[in-house]
């Protein structure tokens, strides 16, 4: 295998400089920073009114361009910035022009939406929405705490799982199918408080890029979606701060400069207070009672330019949830005391860090080394103890059961962005991550005055090596046309089995005019991870397990059309069309359990696959006082199992024929500024018994199921409002925000079940969320 991918790699990097233009002689490179920040700017529209050659600046803000002539004619726009034109005199052969953009201040943050400045029917890249977090915070959120995730969740093709929850469902796939990178470090659970808010800081969070298909060649390891989330570096010149003050928690962020315009850092902190607000209404309305909730986040990272060409990054993250509940309960009788203490536990979290060296080898040559490491565990624990004390009485009783899953990263790896010729952008590179799966351990141990007994049993730790190396071209022919083209393999080990794949990925675009395009796009993806959960548990129960000799790795291809348009500068509308196919995916048996047995995880699942299709549209209004998008998607998503359903197919849990959203935010005045969000999809499909008999041995009540998801729920929809006021200060500015969840109190289902009442049996909702009002306070400085 790897003689075949040298040989790919070799013969790709031979084809690029074959369409080089021996004209091409100068090469103009440079970095793109914030002016006032020295933040390096993503995704930045380069483009030389000449040559009419165009690129954008990759993940570090960095730019090169082949051209041929003595000068160059350039305009960098970004929107948000004044757009800079500047000409620039080619006089050898390369040229270093570095670029600080300046932020336009009448333009306000709501109408910053898109990080492009490109027009959208100008991409060969479909299937990919950028946002920017100036907009994430000017919408509606449930108890003013804003959350990257719920904002995914408003894009076609993206559906919410249940009431409330920040997981989110791609174009069918499954939660463990998207790829959740921070800073470029696999995040493997996003959600706190049970799912109803992401882990992801809003104030530390530079850029967000999701990716619905199309996959460029140098993601890969899922099969549904890639979420890039990058954080901020720090301000290079000043020191800044932020925080906000909200009914169920707080956070702070602070940066500035270590050694001004040569290394900065940015620390950024958020805890919820729900154990310390509630704990004094449990002890006055209990005896001996305690229960708590609480999370955290923290985000690091320290950024150094060791010289004009070399930069260090360091970030790191460390997130956690705790839940406990305790009871203390005693009496005496007879002179006898007896007491029975019961304490359980609940913990989550992920621990993730990454070192980065980035290298302008060359004008034309940009390397980015990365030492990752990403954990997530879990683990839950239920202790009892009784005892009875006297005279001529001692004795005691203790049992505890404990349960934990977790799964640990070591990894690295080289990317490369090389500009071998006019119009080609090439990428490539490789990786490797070494896998510790812990996929579910149970502890249980019993003691008394005279015995003890300890017991450990579950699946063991499973190691596992992956390996990836990846080649892709951007490049146009003539006017019109634009490709990405490329080859993602892979490969992993674990025991004695090698698996191996290779994945071809395409896109296209073809300008039907100055303002539309018509697109295209063909991928593969191979994912060697599984993920478990029993969903009725309600808990973030997250068995994370690797491909193995019994169970084959995760497959799928997809294809998709689109049609993309822009009206002016404000206006913009897509329409996208799409197939997927996946392998190899896993489910529970029916009738096996999460904790029970000691079963190995491989003995409890079966094998099955998935298919989805749909149609999404999409919106877009970026500039203006009024902004934001509408949303439309169609689809239908499937599976099929041997062993589940009696081997027939059925709707995925979270098929849902139609979703629309509307998202908006309007500047009403200078310092104010409202935010709508409405939402309607159609019900998730459920599982209910269709009848029910008892049984003539034991009389026991046994419900029939006929089918795997036999019911619809529902339609889901609501509608959130909020109300911004930001005021200048002699320190910064004061932020307040007012807000509404559900605005006309919709009912929505959370879980359905049925109920025994005198008059029969009766399906019952339990809804979860009310209208619910929010205020929150945030400040700068």
């Amino acid at each position: 295998m790897k003689k075949l991918l040298f040989g790919l790699i070799t013969f790709a990097s031979t084809w690029a400089l074959g369409q080089s233009n021996p004209n091409a002689n100068h090469v103009l490179n440079g970095y793109v920073t914030d002016e006032a920040s020295g933040e390096k700017l993503i995704h930045v529209f380069v483009y030389d009114k000449i040559s009419n050659q165009s690129t954008r600046t990759n993940d570090y803000g960095f730019y090169s361009l082949n051209l041929k002539g003595d000068s160059a004619h350039l305009l960098i726009s970004y929107v948000g910035y004044y757009m800079q034109e500047v000409k620039i005199a080619l006089n050898t052969q390369d040229v270093q022009y570095d670029f600080q953009l300046v932020g336009d201040n009448m333009l306000n943050e709501v109408e910053i939406v898109s990080q492009s400045a490109e027009p959208i029917e100008q991409e060969a890249q479909m299937s990919t929405v950028r946002l920017d977090m100036a907009q994430v915070k000017n919408l509606p959120v449930l108890l003013g705490e804003t959350d990257l995730l719920k904002t995914i969740q408003l894009l076609p093709g993206v559906q919410s799982g249940s009431e409330g929850t920040s997981g989110f469902y791609v174009r069918g796939g499954g939660p463990d199918q998207n790829l959740v990178l921070m800073d470029g470090v696999p995040v493997y659970n996003v959600s706190h408080l049970f799912g109803f808010f992401s882990l992801f800081n809003g104030d530390a969070v530079k850029s967000v890029e999701l990716i619905k298909g199309g996959f460029p060649a140098e993601y890969g390891g899922r099969l549904s979606s890639v979420l890039d989330i990058r954080m901020k570096e720090g301000n290079m010149n000043e020191y800044h701060g932020s925080g906000s003050i909200g009914l169920i928690s707080s956070k702070f962020t602070f940066e500035g400069p270590i050694a001004k315009d040569r290394s900065s850092f940015l620390f950024s902190a958020r805890r919820t207070y729900i154990d310390v607000l509630a704990k004094p209404f449990i002890e006055t309305a209990t005896d001996g009672e305690s229960a708590g909730y609480y999370f955290y986040d923290i985000n690091g990272k320290v950024n150094t330019r060791i010289n004009d060409n070399n930069h260090l990054y360091f970030s790191i993250y460390n997130g956690r949830d705790k839940a406990s509940a305790s009871d203390d309960y005693s009496y005496t009788s007879s002179g006898i005391t007896y007491r029975n203490q019961f304490e359980s536990s609940l913990a989550w979290g992920n621990t993730i860090g990454s070192l980065r060296w980035n290298s302008r080898l060359q004008s034309d040559l940009f390397m980015n080394v990365t030492a990752t490491y990403t954990k997530y565990n879990f683990n839950v624990g239920f202790t009892e103890e009784e005892s009875e004390k006297g005279p001529g009485v001692n004795d005691f009783l203790k049992q505890s059961v404990e349960y934990l899953s977790s799964i640990e990263d070591l990894g690295a790896k080289v990317d490369f962005d090389w500009y071998p010729a006019a119009g080609h952008e090439v990428k490539f590179g490789g990786g490797y991550i070494n896998h510790t799966f812990t996929p579910g351990v149970n502890s249980s141990s019993f003691s008394n005055d005279s015995t003890e007994i300890d017991t450990t049993y579950g699946s063991q730790q499973q190691l596992a090596h992956e390996f990836q190396l990846y080649f892709r071209d951007d490049f146009s022919i003539g006017e019109r046309w634009r490709f990405n083209v490329g080859l993602h393999a892979s490969a992993f080990a674990v025991g004695e089995k090698f698996y191996t794949s290779l994945q071809p990925r395409a896109t296209g675009r073809f300008l039907i005019d100055d303002q539309s395009s018509v697109k295209a796009s063909f991928s593969t993806m191979t994912q060697y991870l599984h993920l478990l959960t029993n969903q009725s548990l309600g808990l973030p129960t997250d068995l994370w397990v690797p491909a193995t000799e019994e169970v084959a790795p995760q497959q799928s291809w997809q294809l998709a059309a689109g049609y993309a348009r822009s009206f002016g500068k404000s206006y913009q509308v897509s329409g996208e069309v799409y197939y997927k196919e996946m392998s190899n995916l896993i489910e529970y048996k029916e009738g096996s359990s999460f904790f029970a047995g000691s079963q190995d995880w491989q003995n409890k699942v079966t094998t099955g696959r998935g298919w989805s299709y749909g149609l999404e549209l999409l919106l877009e209004k970026k500039v203006g006082a009024t902004t934001g998008w509408i949303g439309y998607t169609w689809s239908s998503s499937n599976r099929q199992f041997d062993e589940v359903n009696f081997g027939n197919p059925y709707p995925y849990t979270y098929d849902r024929r139609h979703d629309l959203s509307i998202a908006v935010t309007h500047k009403l005045s200078d310092t104010w500024t409202m935010g709508a969000v409405f939402v309607y999809g159609t019900g998730n499909a459920v599982t209910l018994p269709t009848a029910q008999y008892r049984d003539p041995y034991t009389g026991e009540l046994i419900e029939h199921v006929s089918e795997r998801n036999n019911y619809r729920a529902p339609a889901y929809h609501r509608l959130d409002l909020s109300f911004t006021h930001t005021k200048k200060t002699s320190w910064g500015e004061s932020i307040w925000q007012f807000g509404v969840y559900n605005v006309y109190n919709r009912k929505n289902p959370f879980y359905l079940y049925f109920s025994t009442e005198n008059t029969g049996k009766k399906l019952t909702q339990v809804s979860l969320f009310p209208i619910l009002p929010s205020v929150s306070w945030s400040f700068k400085f």
